[in-house]
């Protein structure tokens, strides 16, 4: 098969790599679609990423060999897959908080994953979900980064007629806003450098969008004019985390989204004073993939806008990275291996 490898130094190269053989209990995934993702972009920018790998997790396609003991699929069915597989015994994956799956985490830390930037990709049978009926299958590329989305928003505690304010508006803050909107979140503000992206946010359905200079940070006991009630911070920079936690109302709460390479720094007394609440959100809830395809497929979310409509062949990711690190895109930029 061919497929975009890490070299390092920023630059990718396709080779020809063995077609991988299921298991009896692996599914081999012929993919269509692989979008983007920041964290790909942070393994080619911050040096995250281990040279010889295979990165995307962020794809759908269609079954393309079965293990000898998998029985509930069918070759030829449209499917997407989670990029991990959680062990289901542990104390988080019984308690209902399976992003926090310990066998998971250490799997993602030991740097053995390969992904779908690729013609085929492997994953255990346990990994699967089914494409809707009707849903295109570029649509269902964004199962994914979309459960990452309804995952931190319900961490926020966001409410219909609620308030919220996304820092960043690359292709995942533009998510979370089209998914807020679809959830019933009355007003939706983003903060984002880039004027590109900022009209991506609106296209995705944000009531209003400003440059990040434009929010103020007044005393950690003052209120700023049109404060919201959650705060989701999708950018990783420092600056946005202090921007978003003065933007709060008492009680509110700011949800780290976004990596980066440096550190916060922590307002101490803002968030004594109002009784703020801080937290991250990490992968998705147990059910996220198949509440994040029910809403790709139920028509509310701007399809159009959230995905890029010109296609990234394999030959072309590294320069695609290049345009999302600059900002030059908003929309999600999706790999066609083929």
């Amino acid at each position: 098969m061919r497929a975009a490898v890490y070299a390092g130094d920023g630059a990718f190269v396709v080779e020809e790599r063995p077609t991988p053989t299921p298991a009896d209990d692996e599914v081999l995934i012929a993919v269509d679609y692989c979008g983007i993702c920041g964290t790909d972009v942070h393994g080619v920018r911050d040096g995250w990423g281990r040279p010889g790998s295979i990165f995307g997790h962020e794809y759908a396609g269609r079954i393309a060999a079965l293990g000898r003991e998998v029985t509930a699929w069918t070759v030829g069915e449209r499917v997407t897959a989670e990029p991990g597989l959680v062990c289901g015994r542990c104390a988080f994956c019984v308690g209902g908080r399976p992003s926090l799956c310990t066998r998971s985490l250490a799997a993602l830390l030991e740097g053995s994953f390969q992904g779908a930037f690729a013609e085929y990709v492997l994953v255990n049978a346990r990994q699967l979900h089914r494409v809707p009926p009707g849903l295109d299958p570029r649509a269902a590329a964004l199962a994914e980064p979309l459960a990452v989305a309804l995952h931190a928003i319900g961490r926020s505690g966001v409410r219909a007629g609620g308030t919220a304010l996304v820092t960043g508006a690359g292709p995942l803050g533009c998510l979370h806003v089209a998914a807020m909107k679809a959830l019933g979140v009355a007003e939706v503000a983003v903060s984002e450098p880039s004027a590109t992206r900022r009209t991506a946010a609106l296209a995705a359905g944000a009531d209003r969008a400003c440059a990040p200079e434009e929010l103020v940070e007044p005393p950690p006991f003052a209120d700023v004019d049109r404060p919201v009630d959650v705060v989701l911070e999708c950018s990783g920079h420092p600056a946005a985390f202090s921007a978003g936690l003065a933007q709060l109302r008492p009680g509110g709460t700011l949800v780290i989204v976004g990596t980066g390479a440096a550190p916060p720094t922590l307002d101490h007394h803002r968030v004594i004073l109002k009784e703020l609440v801080v937290t991250g959100a990490f992968n998705y809830d147990a059910n996220g993939f198949e509440e994040a395809l029910r809403l790709l497929a139920s028509g509310r979310l701007p399809l159009d806008a959230l995905i890029a409509p010109e296609d990234v062949p394999l030959a072309g990711i590294t320069s695609a990275i290049d345009r999302l690190a600059s900002g030059a895109v908003g929309a999600k930029l999706l790999v066609v291996p083929r």
